[in-house]
């Protein structure tokens, strides 16, 4: 009993944890403060893309100290990913797994093992309740484990850093490659002999090896979606222990309904080809979203590999392919014949057909809107059709060459600035207040207000006539001249790419650490409008801060 009690006792302190905050927020000042010399990207696919980011200070002035702390603009700016949206990934995710066939087959077996051991009909569920917590156990204890060996502020410094990005982009290729059934990914036969015999024995520890079973065997299986899972989002403390909950619960729900009502399996489907149809549209799935991370080091670091025309055809093609083979005309290994083409593989392969066909304008500039957080910016593709699409200035007046103008880019043809120095002088000349844009290459929010909110005609009139506007990128991994690198007390490391430049700026000007970040100021570098506003999908909302600002800004001058 005392063992049932201890199970209960640790599935019950989630329900404890509020998960509607992250606690990304309440550990940036730590994350900063401790950020690592290496080089550091912006977070892919999430609402606080970039958390480790900071300010620009010029080289000669004197650097203070300063922690950084979470502040009110911080947290309106930053927008977390709320934990319940973690764990409903993690809740699809175990979904997912259950209709794989390293899975979907062990349904029968997981029931014929409980009716064997069943003495009576209350011991039955009893038995089937427990088997199901200890999935869920096993599970989140491989998510503590995660985070008690790497902790909270290193998860975020990982996945911010270039090489994890290359990193998880060769781990997702070897997944989904296994997914289409060039290799399975399974661990040691030993390993998983030992577990089976246990499972044998009688008692809490054979319910439990039993389920220890199903996590092994399952592992490849199971090994590829947990994996992309974690990626997939952000990572702060809660994060592998929340998704490894979520992916658990659904698996434990299944099985222990099926454990209790052994009747339900009359209503499944039988184990088929089918199985190994949903792994290949998941190893699909796993090599597109493998681009996007290839893509967020290939755009920081200026290698011009993945330019926005070869990421989508890749797209294109992975697209029609999938569903080619949804319709039967291209069978793997593992695949058995396919008699006839069911509705749900017709409605999924014309999804797949509609997907690809939407992303073909795009070879030649249209925006894309659906998908131009994950797909590279315009600045990238070397032939842009559409007048919409043009990436260069549309202004007419000479000036000279602008700071990083050679390798940085503002989308919607805004003549902008790249460095907050030179765009504030500028503003004096011209009178007109400053629109500082925090932002980065792997910023995923970044690029959904470009797409959807500057492209608006009142926004974009505003950000053209009204204001000098300066992109700083604080994940460029462009190396600065020796003379402008200085060491930065807030970031403890060494300024030395035009990133980190702007990390510091941001920082230590601003005492935020989150993009995108947009900042009014005056011509003496005065704030017009406080707080800043961070992600803001209204319209009308982004139009009514402009417009603040500039009567700030009149206001001043009078």
């Amino acid at each position: 009993m005392k063992k049932i009690s201890l199970l209960i006792f640790l599935i019950s302190i989630f329900w404890f944890i509020q998960p509607n905050k992250s606690f990304a927020l309440k550990l940036q000042a730590d994350t900063t403060a401790n950020a690592s010399t290496d080089d550091g990207f912006t977070t892919v696919g999430s609402a606080e893309d970039s958390l480790a980011n900071s300010k620009v200070k010029p080289a000669s002035q004197v650097d203070t100290a300063k922690t950084i702390s979470p502040t009110v603009n911080d947290k309106e700016a930053a927008k977390p990913v709320s934990l319940w949206v973690t764990f409903g990934l993690g809740l699809l995710a175990g979904i997912a797994a259950f209709f794989l066939p390293c899975i979907f087959p062990m349904v029968p077996l997981t029931v014929g093992f409980f009716t064997k051991r069943a003495e009576s009909k209350a011991k039955g569920i009893k038995s089937a309740v427990i088997y199901g917590l200890s999935i869920i156990v096993i599970y989140v204890a491989l998510g503590v484990i995660i985070t008690l060996i790497w902790g909270a502020s290193a998860l975020n410094q990982i996945s911010t850093d270039g090489f994890f990005n290359i990193f998880i982009f060769i781990i997702l290729i070897i997944f989904g490659v296994s997914f289409l059934g060039a290799f399975e990914i399974t661990l040691p036969s030993s390993f998983v002999n030992k577990l089976d015999a246990k499972s044998d024995s009688k008692g809490l520890g054979g319910i439990f090896f039993m389920a220890a079973t199903l996590a092994v065997v399952s592992f490849s299986c199971t090994g590829p979606l947990i994996g992309t899972s974690l990626v997939a989002i952000n990572t702060d403390l809660l994060t592998p222990i929340v998704v490894m909950f979520g992916f658990s619960l659904s698996l434990a729900l299944i099985f222990t309904m099926f454990a209790i009502f052994p009747s339900l399996m009359t209503g499944l489907p039988k184990s088929g080809g089918w199985l190994n149809s949903i792994k290949v549209v998941l190893g699909f799935l796993e090599l597109g979203l493998s681009l996007k991370f290839l893509s967020t080091a290939d755009l920081a670091y200026h290698w011009g590999i993945l330019d926005r025309e070869v990421f989508l055809a890749i797209w294109i093609v992975l697209a029609i392919l999938l569903g080619v083979y949804l319709l039967g005309k291209i069978k793997f290994s593992h695949d058995s014949d396919l008699a006839y083409v069911s509705v749900p593989r017709l409605f999924i392969a014309t999804a797949s057909f509609v997907f690809a066909v939407y992303l073909i304008p795009g070879l030649w500039g249209a925006p894309l809107k659906a998908v131009s957080s994950l797909v590279p910016p315009l600045s990238t593709q070397d032939f842009v059709l559409t007048e919409g699409g043009n990436s260069t200035p549309t202004k007419t007046d000479v000036h000279t060459k602008r700071k990083y103008s050679e390798f940085l880019h503002i989308p919607h043809g805004i003549d902008g600035f790249f460095d907050y120095e030179e765009a504030l002088a500028y503003s004096k000349t011209v009178n007109k207040p400053l629109f500082l844009d925090f932002t980065g290459h792997g910023c995923v929010n970044c690029r959904e207000m470009e797409a959807k909110v500057w492209s608006d005609p009142r926004v974009l009139k505003k950000l053209k006539e009204d204001y000098i506007v300066v992109s700083l990128y604080t994940d460029d991994k462009t190396t600065l001249p020796e003379a402008e690198q200085f060491n930065s007390k807030v970031l403890k490391t060494t300024v030395n790419t035009v990133g980190k430049k702007f990390q510091h700026l941001q920082a230590e000007k601003f005492n935020t650490i989150s993009q995108p970040y947009y900042v009014l100021l005056g011509t003496e570098g005065q704030e017009l409008v406080s707080p800043p506003i961070g992600v803001e999908y209204d319209i009308d909302k982004y139009l009514a801060y402009l417009d603040k600002g500039l009567a700030e800004f009149a206001k001043q001058k009078k």
